[in-house]
């Protein structure tokens, strides 16, 4: 009798690059949604304009590597950086800034370096940074939430693709600070922080729709929890961080440090803590580590919105603890089995 034999490891397991891409694709379905509900077609407009120009980007640098395309494409990540750069990126920002911070994030920032693995840097959030400090500006286009209503799918092309406002709109009618920034501008103004919440862009907790849409980002996180895509690590040590460091500050002084929720449900906190800060290429890889590599942006974010030049620090806070993530995992190896303390 004749069995068939096969070589290790004999235990199947469903975890590949494609299915982790898909899964967090679908995690961030809700957030994108609340993005569109409160923001209007131009996240649409952002995520498509991405997604193209990665696509068109990856096969580009491949082709001229001369490494094979369609495994590459098919693999998701090229795409999960896209819909990531979409949503971070202004609803109103022009085509062309969309298109240069993409295809920067997969040209330099990713397959440069060797393709997806050898990444030491977010490609995301260097594309992010890259649009940032050289279109301070177009970074400002944010829609006021619930404007998005006011401009159809044909008014935001207009606007986005050909650079002109429709008849009978002024941009500066349509467009807002973010509440980030209204918070840093307002306090730097010497007003405090109970003054500066009678502001419009303020809701419940956060500014009016950031707080759905963190929400948004924070349910698709625990989903991907719940099925294994990223740890419990990165996340709960940016989120504690975060919020110890504001609790501190905001017990010291509350008329001039928002409180721990407030920076919990804005900008790209949720975002950042369950999509961004834990990819695993350019994260920490230690238990330990992971927890210090998320305690460690966290610090940052604060930092930085407190007393930096940004209004939000999600991205400079992970591309810096992404140059810490192998020092960190030197310094928190596992033990060895066997061995014994020194």
């Amino acid at each position: 009798m004749f069995f068939s034999r096969s070589n290790s490891p004999h235990v199947a397991t469903e975890t590949d690059v494609a299915l982790i891409m898909r899964r967090v694709l679908y995690a961030l379905i809700p957030g994108v949604a609340a993005c569109f509900a409160f923001f209007g077609w131009g996240v649409v407009v952002n995520i498509v304009l991405a997604g193209a120009a990665a696509l068109a980007a990856e096969a580009a640098i491949l082709a001229l590597r001369r490494r094979p395309i369609a495994a590459a494409l098919k693999d998701g990540s090229a795409l999960v950086t896209a819909v990531l750069l979409g949503v971070s990126l202004p609803s109103l920002a022009p085509w062309w800034l969309t298109v240069v911070a993409t295809v920067f994030a997969i040209v330099v920032a990713k397959q440069l370096y060797g393709g997806l693995g050898y990444n030491p840097f977010n490609p995301a959030m260097i594309g992010y940074v890259v649009a940032l400090i050289s279109f301070p500006r177009q970074m400002t286009q944010w829609l006021i939430p619930h404007s998005g209503g006011h401009l159809s799918l044909a008014q935001t092309l207009q606007l986005q693709l050909g650079g002109s406002v429709p008849a009978g709109l002024k941009l500066d009618a349509l467009t807002s600070a973010t509440p980030l920034d209204t918070l840093k501008t307002q306090l730097g103004l010497h007003r405090t922080v109970t003054e500066i919440w009678n502001s419009p862009v303020f809701g419940h907790i956060a500014g009016v729709g950031w707080e759905w849409i963190g929400a948004a980002f924070l349910l698709g996180g625990i989903w991907m929890l719940y099925r294994g895509v990223i740890r419990w690590h990165i996340p709960v040590g940016m989120l504690s961080s975060l919020a110890v460091m504001a609790l501190i500050f905001y017990a010291i002084d509350p008329d001039s440090h928002a409180s721990p929720l407030f920076h919990l449900f804005s900008g790209g906190t949720m975002l950042g803590a369950f999509f961004i800060a834990t990819d695993p290429i350019t994260a920490s890889t230690t238990e330990r580590g992971r927890i210090i590599y998320g305690a460690g942006i966290g610090v940052l974010v604060y930092i930085i919105r407190s007393w930096g030049g940004y209004p939000d620090g999600i991205a400079f806070a992970v591309l810096l603890m992404n140059m810490a993530a192998p020092t960190i995992d030197y310094y928190t190896r596992p033990r060895v089995f066997g061995e014994h303390e020194k």
